[in-house]
């Protein structure tokens, strides 16, 4: 392992090139599409044509997923003409991963192939109008751990992936939420379909009023993920969709009792709630997306 500045570890290229040969060599598939499973997606996995499933645990030096519902394994396959590779349970900043292991996978996928990188993830509604159930397009995130420096660029730059300074003005591409948009009136999901702002905070508890109020000030949705992936797949010049799933409506009430607070029963509950439209969704923009 190579080592930052003040002496911490992390990934090098050859050893992020090692993990993605020992994929290469147990799967024919050479994907081109990424995509991170978040809550109420795993099962997009299930489905791929012709897959090979690779556990975390048989990539030597490799982390592994500690929370429930978040399988660890890649499956790589086939879907609607397109060589896939999904990720069926990421990693977290509230497990205790530094950044550079949190982002590896999304590395590994560009190593392997990968140019567009969709992801998913669970979160906390802030914007009132928003439901339970909703499914928000990502056009743009507030990433409060990396304002504060843990920012998975942080370290020696691999100029291999990409130059040292990147642009997150328009990270989350354009033409995709253009797609998925049209897409969920062709679906019928317009009525629950929203556009806005993801804000990522370290967890893994979950906000105070106070908290949510100033967040809710820049930000339409809150959670744990997401962000760190989409700034190292920009890293590696690939684009990126983001989808978020209302799993709660944020408590912003002091009068409101602790039952009324949110809970990770409910973020899954949702999640098999909405499993077979966001399914949909994405594998419809998966098909379509050369034209956006």
């Amino acid at each position: 392992m190579a080592t930052t500045p003040n002496g911490m570890p992390m990934y090098t290229y050859s050893e992020l090139e090692g993990f993605a040969k020992l994929i290469q060599d147990r799967s024919p598939h050479i994907p081109t599409v990424g995509i991170i499973c978040g809550t109420g997606l795993g099962g997009l996995a299930d489905v791929l044509e012709d897959k090979t499933t690779i556990p975390y645990t048989d990539i030597p030096h490799f982390p592994v997923s500690t929370v429930k519902g978040h399988h660890g394994q890649f499956v790589l396959g086939r879907l609607k003409g397109k060589t896939v590779m999904c990720m069926k349970g990421r990693f977290h900043l509230y497990e205790g991963y530094p950044m550079w292991k949190i982002t590896a996978p999304v590395r590994v996928m560009n190593l392997l192939g990968v140019k567009t990188l969709f992801i998913t993830n669970a979160a906390g509604g802030m914007n009132r109008s928003y439901n339970v159930g909703d499914i928000m397009i990502m056009k743009d995130h507030l990433f409060i751990p990396g304002l504060a420096g843990l920012n998975p660029l942080v370290g020696p730059n691999m100029q291999q992936f990409g130059e040292r300074f990147i642009s997150t003005s328009h990270l989350y591409d354009a033409g995709l939420r253009k797609l998925a948009r049209d897409i969920g009136k062709e679906i019928g999901c317009s009525d629950f379909l929203q556009e806005g702002v993801y804000a990522m905070v370290g967890g893994p508890s979950f906000e105070s009023p106070a908290e949510l109020k100033l967040l809710n000030t820049f930000a339409d949705v809150v959670g744990m993920s997401t962000c760190p992936e989409a700034i190292v797949a920009k890293h590696c010049d690939m684009r990126v969709f983001g989808l978020s799933l209302v799993t709660n409506k944020c408590v912003m009430d002091y009068d409101l009792t602790e039952e009324d607070g949110p809970n990770h029963g409910e973020v899954l509950e949702t999640g098999k709630l909405r499993e077979e439209i966001l399914q949909e969704l994405v594998t419809k923009v998966v098909e379509r997306m050369e034209n956006y």
